[in-house]
């Protein structure tokens, strides 16, 4: 056992390589499994227990029920097969029977068991002739030293495994571990924060946590490995949050609101009792003396767009300028087109900026924006350019922000003096997961749709039933509707079966839609093409657009009242709601219909949801459920490290209750200096310095 004092967080230096056992190779396996350190094999915690603790009297196991027994071994050996696999046999007995435990493939293990000798195995039993056999069960030869106690007599732990990777070997390795290294591990909570929520010290978790002597203390173990996991977290956003608010000097942006009562008069509609709620907490925050950080979640379809123009009117008669992100060159010539519509009239200046902007346009544009002469400029990350500068950037909006990294972000918000940020989201984010990654962001939310939107009716049909689809389609286009036909490829190609858009469009342009005009837009075609093609849509020239999901955002057709989503069991919950948020958008009724031949379970499970409801929150939670917060985040936020232990989702409660602690202390303690808690910065520091997630203040 290790008697220096080590603390957690600097174990993730040391590779896993450092455990007697954990070769090169078994090294490589372990990194399948997400483990590359001594910090990420402790925090692997087991995702079950079986409790070997009680032995069955063998003449009282049943099949299918799995049992501990410890006997002597009468009889072992080696028995070949003629079909060139053989087995390795004990027959154990107890005094109330015989059992006949089997490993095939296995003659080693004659150097292991031998006759005389004391076996505890741990399996389920199946019948053959009147005899109890056993196959390939856990097993402890008692007295041999080796892993006595580790296996079998005890509540045993069982790990995720990868190819190569048994469980007995993990398990060994495990103890190993928690032998060698919990005994001297420093403490990280401070003791009042273990008194107040009556947590167990770190190595006495660590080690219940993967071997406990009881059911409650594997509970208890976790309880607090979790609640410290989350702490850290949430400590990094509280300290992002309250240095933000306490020491980071913002631009105010203070109008007088001509702009904005001008725009208002404008407006053909009234906004929603959400919108204007929604519009006030942000002049609220651009009035502040430090910068705005603010979430706005509004499902598909809610008017995110006008809350937006609302903050850019702000900030233009503050004297500042607007910059809005957005993730495709669809999104940025829709958001130009809408911003244009609405703020040109009024006297504003918008512009929009690509990366296949013809060079003497782009250097226009850029020259306008530095002198200050543009007032809005939407682009897509080409404004994260070196070459782009502004005079006086107050206000940066970043549209779809889940598409964008916190490095990106930050280099947009570069471009100006400390200005008041504003993302946004069509894609709601469950309150989980946004207490999770987004806490440092104050969050609004616009938990209602304008009067008007149609409510869609989803079905799910078969590759059969796609005639009657097409039939249904033609019936609605015959009464003057338009329609969207989705695929989840560009064109065919060797390695998939799933249906092409280009070869869709070409077949069935030619047939069941040959009296329809027809339209085809995906990825691939240049930005000009795509434009076209979308013009010609938006003005009803296009009857039936057949597309890849390069109309998922950006897309607005109030003609258009029918969706069929080919391949539907491809896409994710989210990415099925932000497609099926292209219609509804009119005073029609509409209809979504998604093709799907599901093979999973989870699968079916995302296509009956999307039948089921239209409550993006619902569908939001449900896929958090189904991919899990790592999948659901991507590589692009790179700002929030991989959670080892907790689950954001089943351990809300934790989640909660860590969140509240650590904006106690950072409120307490905002210069991160209080010596009580300086292992638990340093822990946190570890985590996230490698991700530059980190607020240094202390």
């Amino acid at each position: 056992m290790n008697d220096d004092p080590v603390s957690l967080g600097s174990l993730a230096d040391v590779p896993v390589s450092a455990i007697r056992g954990v070769g090169p190779a078994r090294a490589a396996l372990f990194e399948r499994l997400g483990i590359s350190t001594l910090q990420d094999l402790l925090l692997a915690l087991p995702y079950r227990y079986e409790d070997r603790r009680v032995f069955a009297r063998i003449s009282d196991m049943k099949p299918d029920v799995p049992a501990s027994v410890c006997g002597e071994i009468r009889v072992c050996g080696w028995s070949p097969s003629h079909r060139g696999q053989g087995f390795f046999e004990a027959v154990l007995d107890d005094g109330s029977g015989l059992l006949h435990c089997r490993w095939f493939g296995a003659p080693y293990l004659k150097n292991e068991i031998r006759r005389g000798g004391k076996l505890v195995v741990y399996g389920k039993i199946s019948l053959y002739r009147g005899n109890r056999i056993l196959q390939h069960p856990d097993f402890e030869v008692l007295g041999s030293g080796i892993d006595d106690h580790i296996h079998i007599g005890r509540i045993v732990p069982v790990y995720r495994l990868t190819e190569g990777l048994g469980q007995k070997t993990v398990r060994r390795i495990m103890w190993d571990a928690v032998e060698k290294y919990t005994g001297a591990l420093v403490e990280s909570l401070p003791e009042s924060i273990l008194l107040q929520w009556r947590l167990p010290g770190l190595s006495g978790a660590i080690r219940e946590a993967h071997f406990p002597t009881a059911k409650e203390g594997a509970e208890k173990a976790r309880f607090r490995l979790v609640f410290e996991e989350f702490l850290c977290a949430e400590l990094v956003l509280a300290a992002r949050k309250i240095h933000t608010e306490k020491f980071t000097a913002g631009n105010p942006l203070v109008a007088a609101g001509r702009l904005k009562s001008r725009f208002t008069a404008r407006l053909p509609f009234q906004c929603t009792a959400a919108q204007l709620r929604v519009i006030d907490e942000i002049e609220a925050d651009l009035r502040k003396p430090h910068p705005m950080h603010r979430l706005l979640q509004g499902d598909v379809g809610s008017g995110k767009t006008i809350v937006a123009v609302f903050a850019m009117l702000t900030a233009v008669e503050s004297g500042a300028q607007a910059a809005v992100m957005a993730p495709t060159d669809v999104l940025v010539t829709q958001h130009h087109e809408v911003f244009s519509e609405y703020l040109v009239p009024l006297g504003l200046q918008v512009e929009r900026l690509s990366g296949n902007m013809p060079a003497v346009r782009r250097r226009h544009v850029l020259e306008r924006a530095r002198k200050g002469i543009i007032d809005v400029l939407v682009g897509t990350h080409a404004l994260i350019q070196e070459a782009v500068e502004f005079r006086n950037l107050g206000l940066v909006i970043i549209d779809e922000q889940h598409k964008f990294g916190v490095e990106q972000r930050g280099l947009l918000c570069g471009k100006g003096t400390r200005p008041d940020v504003l993302v946004m989201t069509a894609t709601p984010i469950p309150r989980t997961l946004a207490m999770t990654v987004y806490g440092d962001l104050d969050v609004s939310v616009i938990d209602e749709l304008p009067g008007g939107r149609q409510k869609i009716v989803t079905k799910v049909i078969t590759a059969d039933q796609l005639p009657l689809a097409y039939e249904f389609i033609k019936k609605q286009i015959a009464s003057g509707r338009q329609a969207y036909v989705v695929f989840p490829l560009v064109e065919e190609n060797e390695h998939s079966v799933r249906p092409a858009a280009v070869q869709m469009f070409e077949k069935l342009s030619t047939s069941t839609f040959a009296e329809q005009r027809t339209g085809l837009v995906h990825g691939q075609m240049n930005t000009d093409d795509k434009r076209a093609v979308m013009d010609r849509f938006h003005a009803g020239e296009i009857d039936v657009l057949f597309a890849t999901t390069v109309v998922e955002v950006g897309v607005d057709v109030p003609n258009a009242n029918v969706m069929l989503v080919a391949g539907a069991e491809q896409y994710g919950l989210s990415q099925l709601h932000q497609l099926r948020g292209r219609i509804g958008r009119g005073p029609y009724k509409s209809y979504c219909l998604l093709q799907g031949d599901p093979g999973t379970r989870e699968a079916w499970r995302r296509l009956r949801i999307m039948s089921e409801t239209t409550d993006g929150f619902r569908i939001a939670e449900e896929d958090l459920r189904i991919r899990g917060m790592g999948n659901l985040l991507g590589p692009e936020q790179s700002g929030f490290p991989r959670m080892r232990v907790g689950d954001p989702l089943a351990d809300s409660h934790i989640l909660k209750t860590a969140r509240q602690q650590a904006f106690d202390i950072v409120t307490s303690d905002p210069m991160l200096k209080d010596v009580k808690y300086r292992e638990l910065y340093e822990r946190a520091r570890k985590l996230y310095s490698r991700v530059g997630g980190f607020v240094e203040v202390g």
